[in-house]
This record gives C-alpha cells, sequence and structure tokens, in this order.
C-alpha cells in the first residue's frame, strides 16, 4: 500500500514540475532565439521554441529525486535501484547529445557514434540484453553478440521516437502510451524499480502534452526525444527483455511498434529509391495521413489509438488479468477513432 502512495507521488511531481518549468523554459528560449523554424517539411508555419525536453527532464528528475529522499527506493532490491541509476545516467547523457544538436547543430554520423558509445558505456555498467527467450526454441544466449544488440536497440528506439516527433502531441503522446503500458506490465511482474521511472516518464509527458498538442506551444526537441528513447528502451531491456518468459521478446516490441515500425517502413522506402536513410522527407505515417486528408488532431488521435491497440496485446502476452477486454476496448477505441477520421474527410452533402 505504501509504495502505491510513493508511485502516486512520482507521478503527480513529474507532472507539476513540467507544468510549472515550462513557461520559465519557454521564455528563455523566446529571448535566445531557440525556436524550430518551419521550412518546406515541417508542418508548423511559425518559429516554436524547441528546447522543450529541458523541462521533461527536469520533471523527471527531480520526481525521483522526491521518491528517493522520501525513502521510497529502499523498499526496492539494491540490484535492481543500480541498474535503474544507470539506465537515468544514459538517459541524461543522451539528453544532453540531443541539447546540442538543438543548440548548435551536429551532423547525423557525428550523433549516432557518440549513441553508440553512451550505450556501449552503460552496456559496461550492467544494462544489457544477455539473452533473448523464444517461443519453442527457449533461452538463446547472446554471448558477444549482446554489445551490437544492446546497441542497436538503445540507439534504434532513440531514433524511432526522434523521427516519430512529426506533429503537435505526437511523439509525447505516443510516448506516454508507451511508458503507461510498460509502467503496467513491470507492476505486474515485480519490476518496481523500472516501474517508477516509467511513471515519472508519463507523468512528465502528459504536463507536456498540456503545452503541446495541438496548436503547441513548445518542442520536445531532440534532448526531449532522445531521453525519452533511451529511457524507454533502457527500462524495457531490464524490466521486459531479460524476463524468461518465452513471450518477453514480443512485449516490448508490441508496446513500441507504431515508431518502430513507422522508422523501419521510411528506412526501407529511402533505400528503395537510392536515398540516403538519413535523408528527411514526407514518408513518414503521419504524413500520409495528412494527405488522406485528415486533419492535424485527427492524425495524432488516430495514431494514438493505433498505439494503444497495439500495446494492450502486450499485456495479454504477460497474462495480466482481464487483459482481454482491454484489448476489447482498444480495438473499440481504434474503430471509432478511425470512423470520425475518415467521416472528416469525406465530401459533406
Amino acid at each position: 500500500m505504501l509504495l502505491i502512495w510513493y508511485y502516486l507521488l512520482t507521478f503527480s511531481t513529474a507532472l507539476i514540475a513540467v507544468v510549472i518549468s515550462i513557461p520559465v523554459v519557454r521564455k528563455i528560449a523566446l529571448s535566445q532565439g531557440y525556436v524550430d523554424r518551419p521550412d518546406a517539411r515541417k508542418v508548423h508555419h511559425q518559429p516554436i521554441v524547441r528546447i522543450g525536453g529541458v523541462s521533461i527532464c527536469l520533471g523527471i528528475v527531480i520526481a525521483l529525486a522526491v521518491a528517493y529522499y522520501c525513502g521510497s527506493l529502499s523498499l526496492l532490491p539494491s540490484e535492481a535501484v543500480a541498474k535503474i541509476q544507470w539506465v537515468i545516467f544514459g538517459s541524461l547523457g543522451f539528453f544532453i547529445i540531443g541539447l546540442t544538436d538543438d543548440l548548435l547543430g551536429l551532423s547525423p554520423l557525428l550523433r549516432l557514434v557518440v549513441q553508440a558509445g553512451v550505450s556501449s558505456f552503460v552496456w559496461q555498467a550492467g544494462v544489457r540484453i544477455e539473452f533473448l527467450t523464444f517461443p519453442e526454441v527457449g533461452i538463446v544466449h547472446l554471448g558477444w553478440l549482446s554489445l551490437p544488440i544492446t546497441i542497436i536497440w538503445l540507439t534504434g528506439v532513440v531514433n524511432a521516437v526522434n523521427w516519430i516527433d512529426g506533429l503537435d502531441g505526437l511523439a509525447s503522446g505516443v510516448c506516454g502510451i508507451a511508458a503507461s503500458f510498460i509502467f503496467i506490465v513491470c507492476l505486474f511482474t515485480g519490476q518496481y524499480a523500472a516501474a517508477f521511472v516509467m511513471l515519472a516518464l508519463a507523468g512528465s509527458l502528459l504536463g507536456f502534452l498540456y503545452y503541446n498538442f495541438n496548436p503547441a506551444q513548445i518542442f520536445m526537441g531532440d534532448g526531449g526525444s532522445y531521453l525519452i528513447g533511451f529511457m524507454i528502451a533502457g527500462v524495457s531491456i531490464i524490466g521486459l527483455v531479460k524476463s524468461a518468459v518465452a513471450t518477453a521478446i514480443l512485449v516490448p516490441f508490441l508496446i513500441l511498434a507504431v515508431p518502430i515500425l513507422d522508422m523501419s517502413a521510411v528506412i526501407a522506402l529511402r533505400l528503395y529509391h537510392g536515398k540516403s536513410p538519413f535523408l528527411a522527407d514526407k514518408r513518414h505515417l503521419h504524413h500520409r495521413l495528412l494527405r488522406f486528408g485528415l486533419s492535424h488532431r485527427s492524425t495524432v488521435c488516430v495514431i494514438y489509438s493505433l498505439a494503444v491497440w497495439v500495446g494492450s496485446f502486450a499485456i495479454v502476452l504477460v497474462g495480466i488479468p482481464y487483459s482481454l477486454m482491454v484489448v476489447s476496448g482498444a480495438t473499440g477505441l481504434l474503430g471509432f477513432t478511425t470512423w470520425q477520421a475518415w467521416r472528416s474527410v469525406q465530401p459533406q452533402s
């Protein structure tokens, strides 16, 4: 029961800290010219502050610090807490990479190299994918493949989150949904330390979404998307992938299916057309829905519903009670949202 109160404290502290800090961060950013300017590939038409990741980072750090000083972490196994600390350190490292890119600009290759370096450091500290469990096969120990697979997972999720950040409220909402599902799975499987981090992230993203939903007053920028992506990917390794359950490998992929499949499809299409995978274009899912005729908000809501739908299957695999009811509700939500979006693009008689 005491742990529940700590969870509520962590969530509410993160939310309040972000809501209070964003006006301050926004004022400073406007005075310094830290804004994202419109261009042919972007959908906004006026400069928007692009360092909202600073507020997200503050919200998470303050919430976890409050939980720590209130003694909540003393209730958890020390080994689990130690690994969570390395995930937090890695997230802060990725946040610095992204914020540097927001302020100064970095080449895609340099960003990728530094990301791989931070991921390797965290792997060395023990946050690693050491084995995978497959149905009908069992546990497969990775050996020396652990390092490259861990790096690919961490950097892949980070860049998937970064690439889906193309519409007001899209990345923050989708990642908030993912963090909520991971929190539920971690709670059910006894990964209580990982659940704390996901709840702090979910609270921060909910507070950020208040300012980021269309029409957005602030963007999270690369600093925010890198922080969020690494935190989700790192906690997934600790709380989901390392489980010996035969379906464990599918759980994080289902929860993160929307950004991962979107990034994979875009890379495949760019390579198919003989273009660099790092070359920005309008091949993402949200761009295609906009071209179909959906409004900005309808597009975001449809993708939210899709994220809830695929994420709900993850809790079925874990065996959480009443999970089939959640899938049924998520299916209904996806169907209703898609129907409403379809109606919005039909000509009025």
